[in-house]
């Protein structure tokens, strides 16, 4: 198993390393976050949802500045202090008594999280050669679902107890992770910053192919939440399924993504073949959403095995445009910019992700089955578009690359206008 979510020695190894102890944490921080802060902060839930929409607001609009502070200042600067920023953050949390300090104490979390994430993709892109970016990847999704798994386990243990004094530790936990992984970055490879010289501080806002590659990507990764939000409304009040089949649907996910993951990611180191990884991908999933759709009125048997067939289809969907997307991301990025184009990339799927819920709900539980084709056939159609959108960044790469040739400047450096 550790053959599937560790690559071999080197600095891919020590990136997958930091991010297996960073997800640790956050597994178990994810699985308590809004019970602790309804259950111990005592916030109301309508008080959770505002700051958490007022947090990621503000994360949304420092993605750009925040991932050119790490091209400016070093990626492996921006990373360690955003993760060491990160631990007396969340230690804080044992602190707050109140909706204002949550919400100043979150929202801080979030520029610290998103920093240092923007600032993690930069360091890949400089110590991972192109060609092999996109397998790295693999690794660090595949090690990143087995170590929140075991954070989830953990929380399960803190959720059984129910005492304050068991949220407050899983909390310092948590801010240990972050210390950890701090400090673990002072192992990985230094990387020197980029001058000001080398192109326009938010040249991707001016890169339209990319920009378009980024919205398209953004939705099609609205279908993470299918899983989380929608399957599990829908088990419950469309299917004879039992209830608990919405926790196997997403134990399949997570088991597939850590045993596939990296497979998944072969035939992918090129804009070209990622694109057509991406659409096959997107296919996957839009034949899932019609397997879904027919589970719907089915008896409990045929509904479970629905259920399996389209979650295994999800599965493999998902670690295939995960694949493309990331040697895209990389690939139509100037070296001297990654982490800005990192920054605007994740962008993508955090706008996805504000307007899909509401979508969904009004798909799926108003229109039932018809809901869930509009959605397959939109999802075939997306992937279906990007061969097209990723051959036009590609072009658009290579042409400022070579004008700057031609004025005697760095390639790398060139800037997509």
């Amino acid at each position: 198993m550790l053959t599937r979510i560790l690559p071999p020695p080197g600095p891919a190894r020590m990136l997958t390393v930091i991010t297996m102890v960073m997800a640790l944490g956050q597994g178990l921080w994810m699985a308590i976050n809004a019970i602790y802060a309804v259950t111990v902060i005592r916030l109301t839930p309508g008080q959770l949802g505002l700051s958490v929409g007022i947090s990621a607001a503000l994360v949304l609009v420092s993605s750009i500045p925040l991932g050119h502070l790490a091209d400016r200042a070093g990626p492996r600067t921006v990373q360690m202090w955003s993760f060491l920023a990160l631990a007396p953050l969340t230690a804080a949390l044992v602190l707050v008594d109140g909706f204002w300090s949550y919400l100043v104490v979150t929202s801080v979390q979030g520029f610290a999280y998103r920093a240092g994430n923007n600032a993690r993709k930069a360091m890949i892109a400089a110590n991972v050669p192109r060609e092999n970016r996109a397998h790295v990847m693999a690794y660090i999704r595949a090690s990143l679902n087995a170590t929140m798994a075991i954070g989830a386990c953990l929380s399960g243990l803190v959720l059984a107890w129910g005492a304050r004094e068991g949220y407050q530790a899983a909390v310092l936990f948590t801010a240990l992770c972050f210390l950890a992984t701090g400090l673990l970055t002072l192992k990985e490879p230094p990387v020197a910053p980029v001058p000001a010289s080398a192109g326009a501080a938010f040249a991707v806002l001016r890169d339209g192919p990319f920009l378009l590659f980024t919205a398209l990507d953004g939705l099609l990764v609205t279908h993470a939440l299918l899983l989380d939000l929608v399957l599990p409304l829908w088990v419950v009040h469309h299917t004879e399924a039992p209830r608990w089949m919405s926790a196997v649907v997403l134990l399949i996910n997570t088991g597939f993504v850590v045993a596939f993951q990296t497979r998944a990611a072969r035939g992918t180191d090129t804009p070209r073949s990622a694109s057509w990884a991406s659409t096959q991908g997107a296919c996957c999933v839009a034949v899932a959403c019609l397997v879904f759709a027919v589970s719907g009125g089915k008896g409990m048997f045929e509904a479970c095995l629905l259920l399996v067939v389209g979650a295994l289809l999800h599965a493999l969907g998902e670690i295939r445009q995960a694949a493309g997307s990331w040697t895209i991301a990389f690939d139509l990025a100037p070296d001297h910019a990654q982490g800005q184009y990192q920054g605007t990339y994740k962008m993508g799927g955090d706008i996805g992700k504000m307007f899909a819920p509401a979508l969904f709900a009004w798909l799926i539980f108003d229109n039932g089955t018809t809901g869930w084709i509009v959605l397959g056939v939109s999802y075939a159609v997306l992937g279906a578009a990007m061969p097209a959108v990723v051959a036009r960044g590609t072009r658009s790469r290579d042409r400022a690359a070579a004008a700057a040739g031609a004025k005697g400047q760095d390639p790398a450096a060139a800037t997509v206008g």
